[in-house]
Parts: C-alpha cells; sequence; structure tokens
C-alpha cells in the first residue's frame, strides 16, 4: 500500500489511459473497477491458468483502502497505490465515485481452433455482438447459468473493456472465451467436437424454445447482433433454428436477455 504524493508519479502513469480503450489494450492492459470486480481480478490472478499474475496494481482512495484492507494483506504482491479521491478523478479524467479501479495484464486471446472443449457441454458463440454491456450482460448470464465457454466471433466487442468488464460484474475474468475464426467455418468447429449449434432468430418458422429438447447431451447456443441478427452464411451453417415466443407487443428482445432465456432453458434439460 503506497502512498502517492504526485499525479506526474510514473508507478501511476498508465491510469492515464483508463478512459483510452485503444492505448490500454496497446499496452496488453485492461481496466477492472469496483469493489465487487477488483476482487475477483486479484482471486483470477492468483490461481494458476490462464490469468495466473495478471493483477498489475490497484488505484484506491483512502476510504476504499479501508474497506479493502483485509483482502490487499492477502495479495501482499499486487502494489496497491493510495491518492486522495480528487486527485484519482483528475489522474483518470472522471468521476470514479467508488475510489477503486485496477489494473490486468491481457493475457493472449486463444483461438478456438487451439482450445479443449472436450469438457464442455453448454456453450455460446457469438456473431457481430459489438456492445460492451451486451458483451457483459451475456458473460454474467453464462456464468449465472453455468455456460462453459464462449466463442466471439467477428465483430464482437472485447471482454476485456471497461464496460464489459463492468457489466458482468467480473465474470468476463471467469468464464473462458476464444476468438472463433475464420467465421462461420468456425461453427463446423463445434459441430465436429460434438455441439448442436442452436441458432437464436425471431423467425416465425424457428422451432419455439420450449420444443427444443435435450436429445443432444452438447449444446452452443448461436446469437447475433441486435437489428441485423444472424447472418445467413452463419444460419445456414447451425444445426437447428429456434425462436423465443413473446406477445406481439414487441418484435424482438435484447440479446442478452434472449440468451438469458435460452441458457435457462438448456440449463433445465
Amino acid at each position: 500500500m503506497i502512498s502517492i504524493p504526485s499525479l506526474d508519479d510514473e508507478r501511476v502513469a498508465p491510469y492515464r489511459w483508463v478512459a483510452d480503450p485503444r492505448r490500454l489494450e496497446h499496452e496488453g492492459l485492461f481496466v477492472a473497477e469496483g469493489r465487487l470486480i477488483v476482487p475477483r481480478l486479484l482471486a483470477a490472478s492468483a490461481r494458476p491458468g490462464h490469468w495466473a499474475g495478471s493483477a498489475h496494481s490497484l488505484l484506491l482512495s483512502p476510504s476504499a483502502l479501508e474497506h479493502m484492507r483485509p483482502l490487499l494483506e492477502a495479495h501482499p504482491q499486487v502494489p496497491a497505490y493510495v491518492v486522495p479521491q480528487a486527485v484519482m478523478n483528475e489522474l483518470v479524467g472522471f468521476n470514479i465515485h467508488r475510489g477503486c479501479l485496477a489494473l490486468g495484464r491481457r493475457p493472449v486471446t486463444p483461438a478456438l481452433e487451439h482450445t479443449d472443449l472436450s469438457h464442455a457441454t453448454r456453450i455460446i458463440a457469438l456473431e457481430g455482438v459489438n456492445n460492451p454491456d451486451n458483451i457483459g450482460g451475456i458473460f454474467r448470464s453464462a456464468a449465472a447459468f453455468n455456460a462453459d465457454f464462449v466463442a466471439l466471433g467477428p465483430a464482437c466487442a472485447d471482454p476485456l473493456y471497461r464496460k464489459s468488464i463492468r457489466t458482468s460484474i467480473g465474470a468476463t475474468l471467469d468464464v473462458p472465451y476464444a476468438q472463433a475464426e475464420p467465421w462461420p467455418q468456425a461453427l463446423d468447429q463445434l459441430k465436429r467436437a460434438g455441439f448442436r449449434v442452436i441458432a437464436l432468430t425471431t423467425a416465425a418458422t424457428a422451432t419455439p424454445l420450449q420444443r427444443l429438447t435435450a436429445e443432444h447431451a452438447r449444446i452452443a447456443l448461436l446469437a447475433g447482433a441486435e437489428g441485423t441478427g444472424l447472418s445467413d452464411l452463419a444460419l445456414a451453417a447451425a444445426d437447428e433454428r429456434v425462436t423465443i415466443p413473446m406477445s406481439g407487443r414487441v418484435d424482438s428482445l435484447n440479446v442478452g436477455t434472449a440468451l438469458a432465456i435460452a441458457l435457462y432453458h438448456v440449463s433445465l434439460s
């Protein structure tokens, strides 16, 4: 726990990039924000595996320091820089109202073709989901309903973008994911691995979700961006198309909501 006397202290220089995700990514860093998420980063960093050693440092206000002192004492290898709240806000460029930030080192995102899915039974595949709030919500639902994995197709938002992590309540640090390229050929890889690829669509001709049964032990739920939905190529690569029946007062659901409903359904089967 290190008191920082000046905004010019080089030890906290990377925190000037918190509002600049491209610079952070270029430097191999990401931001975890808040008193619920920072502990998840520290825990993941302390475990063997993909996230081992990923916690770079913490930036805390004095009040956050007192709240989190027992946690910090359990992770003495991670430097915690303490600054007044006003100094923190000036350093990062906006109000950090809970006074708690951390930087993490980005691990390399694996390619789907190099990922071991032998123990997975429920996964999510995404195409063009470029809204970080939706990505975060999808990872949160994946954790809630015990999905094993997320395959990120083209034009998906970064799971380690600050808003993605915050919306997921840290689930992007828990649910494994990989880049699914080339697309949509990556869906064929899932099928060869024994997954039945189920595309979520609003098409009236699709099978109602409640009729989807557990005849296949391994299911990959495929979803696309709101508005555009799944591409014709992705739909053609799916084994089955499923829709969630609605009242007719709206024509579609948020993609994160739709996946949460579908994940709940398949988690019961």
